[in-house]
């Protein structure tokens, strides 16, 4: 047997591995089912609002507090503007800073668990930071941190990109350290294989070993852990609009809809329940494609 025939069987078999995982995630019905409120959520938020074609911040005054109709499906608020035309517009900005601070939380976790897991000085050091930050209460911490530096980023990059580099930044810097632990976890298994024993041993760099045969062996956990913190960013992105201190009101996200509406929830109540449904239906899609993730990547549960 050749050697080109070799490494074509070679990459045969990590196809099918792949393709038993796309199989077996294919069986977990409630992934399927969230794939595909995601889908229609994403495509809602990107292009639903070019298709609907109502102005999210069209003001009229006469239908104020219009219940759901052919008009306005999802009724108006308190000033007459359409409500679906904000849920849909509001869906972009929520679903971008969940993925910007999905890539902040993963890209940190991942160094620091990978540094830890690898290097056996630098792992107590990182660990202990680690268990510092695990300490800090999130939340508050969260809302001081951006009442500190809310003003300075406004007047450096502008009121919307000056509160999305913050959100986001705070939010995947507060974030990172569930994804730390695991990947530290893996990496201190891996090391002691023989194929990271052999590119050690002839010579090739801690980094390159780190980069070319530690890291790809640990990206299953890293992409579950990827979906769950979109979800989790999501969330804290609109406790933080909820509560006042998130976007301004004219770059409005699904929780500043809801922290718009909170004070007339008495006269129409469905303005708070769009966002509200909205918010959940993404939180949970996200958390069944986690869910199918995980069982698909874990080599003892194939069949």
């Amino acid at each position: 047997m050749d050697r080109a025939q070799l490494s074509g069987d070679s990459l045969l078999q990590h196809r099918s591995l792949w393709r038993d995982a796309w199989v077996q995630f294919c069986k977990h019905k409630p992934a399927m089912l969230g794939v595909a409120v995601l889908i229609a959520l994403v495509l809602g938020s990107v292009i639903g609002p070019m298709i609907y074609g109502k102005d999210p911040n069209h003001v009229d005054l006469a239908a104020s507090y219009s219940p759901p109709t052919r008009q306005h499906p999802f009724g108006t608020d308190n000033i007459g503007r359409d409500t679906l035309a904000r849920v849909l517009i509001s869906g972009r900005i929520s679903l971008i800073v969940g993925i910007v601070s999905m890539v902040i939380t993963i890209s940190l976790g991942t160094l620091v668990g990978g540094l830890a897991g690898f290097f056996s000085k630098l792992d107590a050091l990182l660990m202990r930071l680690t268990d510092l930050f695990l300490c800090l209460p999130v939340l508050p911490l969260l809302l001081v941190l951006t009442m500190l530096f809310r003003d300075t980023l406004r007047a450096t990059f502008g009121p919307e990109i000056g509160m999305f580099l913050l959100i986001v930044s705070v939010i995947g810097g507060l974030n990172w350290m569930g994804t730390a632990r695991v990947v530290r976890g893996q990496v201190l298994s891996i090391r002691e294989q023989e194929f990271v024993i052999a590119a050690v041993s002839i010579g090739a760099g801690s980094f390159r070993v780190l980069a070319r045969h530690i890291y790809p062996n640990v990206l299953s956990p890293i992409i579950v852990a990827a979906t769950l913190s979109v979800a989790q960013a999501i969330l804290l992105e609109s406790v933080l609009s909820f509560l006042g201190l998130g976007f301004p009101p004219d770059f409005p996200t699904w929780g500043r809809l809801l922290s718009d509406s909170k004070d007339f929830l008495a006269v129409a109540p469905f303005t708070v329940f769009w966002p509200g449904l909205f918010i959940s239906l993404t939180i949970l899609s996200i958390n069944f494609v986690g869910d199918g993730l995980r069982d698909a990547l874990d080599p003892r549960l194939r069949i």
